[in-house]
């Protein structure tokens, strides 16, 4: 069960890493595509082995993003609830238009049968679990609900959970083929009790993610409205100026931040798609929200670190998919 180095940019000229960095996420995790924030320096490795049916990787690499689109997911033929849980570094975790930020000491999970983007805004060395979702599923537990967020680490049920995925990583190479398919068989129930005992949480803390799904929800269906301005919202969810400035006290955004993040994100996802290359990228920009193209182009090049053209021509030379 000795864990195999799938992936190195160690001994790869710096020009050619970003295209096999690329191509080496889209085929290990089933069509993801990636950028690197426009850098032009990269370097990353990836080990991976399995637990039974449990898929370990453990992923070193400097700062990148992945993006699972709608399209993707649709086309995905095995599905997974997966798990990132980061030794060094920090990951921004997004799906169902919620956002959870993820820290060593912490884990967060996400459905790979939908739409999901991870940020990893620094160097990183993260262990990633792959739990086969059927596994997961059980009579009254919704999953949807329990996507992007934090479940723990610190303390309880998650804490044993994330100690359980580290600790089975290490030793699996000394495991034998039983020992490492009851070392699966027994993350697979962790996690369902650590999912269980979010769900079941009413406290303040999760009322107010409530809150925050509620204000999130909002903002999505009305992205496209240029007019979409903190004051609106107060009124459309009938609440304080101040009420919506405090849900978001404790999360890594502010509320206008979050907004023009998601603008920004659906820009991207636009100038990646080859069905839109016919658009302009004034007109993609100004249908998401923005009002002016100058503005965008500086906002968008502080996000990226990059243009948008050479982000939109950057994005379809390095697709797998040879887009």
């Amino acid at each position: 069960m000795i864990p195999s180095l799938l992936m190195s940019t160690d001994e790869l000229p710096l020009k050619e890493r970003q295209g096999a960095w690329t191509d080496w996420i889209w085929r290990h995790f089933g069509g993801l595509d990636s950028d690197l924030y426009g850098d032009t320096e990269f370097d990353g490795q990836m080990a991976s082995t399995r637990a039974g049916d449990v898929v370990f990787t453990k992923l070193e690499a400097n700062r990148h993003r992945v993006i699972r689109s709608p399209k993707l997911a649709r086309a995905s033929e095995t599905q997974y609830l997966k798990i990132v849980a980061p030794w060094q570094g920090s990951a921004a975790v997004e799906q169902h238009g919620r956002q959870t930020w993820v820290r060593p000491g912490g884990w967060a999970i996400y459905d790979t049968t939908g739409s999901y983007e991870i940020a990893n805004p620094e160097r990183v060395e993260h262990l990633i679990v792959m739990l086969p979702k059927e596994q997961l599923l059980e009579r009254g537990l919704r999953l949807e609900p329990l996507m992007a967020r934090h479940v723990g680490g610190a303390k309880g049920i998650s804490r044993v959970a994330l100690e359980t995925m580290r600790s089975t990583w290490q030793e699996l190479p000394a495991m034998g083929a039983a020992a490492a398919q009851g070392a699966g068989e027994m993350i697979v129930e962790l996690v369902r009790l650590s999912l269980l005992e979010l769900a079941g949480r009413a406290t303040a803390a999760s009322q107010l993610e409530t809150f925050r799904d509620r204000i999130r929800d909002h903002i999505g269906l009305h992205l496209r409205d240029p007019d979409l301005t903190i004051d609106r919202i107060a009124s459309a969810l009938n609440c304080s100026k101040r009420h919506l400035h405090n849900a978001f006290s404790e999360e890594d955004d502010t509320l206008a931040h979050y907004i023009l993040r998601r603008r920004l994100q659906a820009c991207m996802r636009d100038l990646r798609s080859p069905e839109l290359s016919g658009r302009t990228i004034t007109d993609i920009a100004l249908s998401w929200g923005f009002n002016h193209s100058a503005h965008f182009s500086r906002v968008f090049r502080e996000h990226t670190g990059l243009s948008p053209s050479d982000y939109r021509r950057l994005s379809h030379l390095a697709s797998p998919t040879g887009h």
